[in-house]
C-alpha cells in the first residue's frame, strides 16, 4: 500500500506532466530554453509537425501555467514572441539531464524495443 507522502509525490508528478508533458510542449520548451526569446514563426519552423492550432494551444497553456511569457508587438502585421519565465527557466537543468540520459540510453531503448517485439511477435521497427 502506498504511503500518503508517496501518493502526494505521484500526484505532483502527474500534475507536472500536465504542465510540461503534453504533446509538443517538450519541443516548445526545448526551443525556448536553448534559443531564448523567439518569434512564433521561428518556433513553428522548429516544430514543423505541429499544427498552427496545436502550437498556439500549447503555448497558451504554458503561458497560463507561468512557464512562458508572451509578447505582442503592436506593429502591422502583429509580431508575437515568446520566452521562458524565471519559473520556466528552472526547467533548464531537467531538460539538460533528460537530453543527456536520452543520448546515453537511446541505443539501449531501441534494443529493448526490438527484443520485446521479437518476444511478442511484433514486427515493429522502432
Amino acid at each position: 500500500m502506498m504511503e500518503t507522502q508517496d501518493r502526494r509525490r505521484v500526484d505532483t508528478v502527474e500534475q507536472l506532466m500536465k504542465v510540461i508533458g503534453a504533446k509538443w510542449k517538450p519541443a516548445i520548451l526545448f526551443c525556448l530554453v536553448h534559443g531564448g526569446r523567439q518569434r512564433y514563426s521561428n518556433i513553428r519552423r522548429a516544430i514543423p509537425d505541429a499544427t498552427q492550432r496545436m502550437l498556439t494551444l500549447r503555448l497558451r497553456e504554458l503561458e497560463r501555467d507561468g512557464i512562458v511569457r508572451r509578447f505582442v508587438h503592436q506593429v502591422v502585421p502583429p509580431r508575437v514572441e515568446y520566452e521562458m519565465t524565471e519559473l520556466g527557466m528552472e526547467l533548464h537543468p531537467i531538460f539538460r539531464d533528460l537530453c543527456s540520459w536520452g543520448e546515453v540510453h537511446q541505443s539501449d531503448i531501441l534494443a529493448c524495443r526490438k527484443a520485446y517485439d521479437r518476444k511478442n511477435g511484433r514486427g515493429g521497427s522502432n
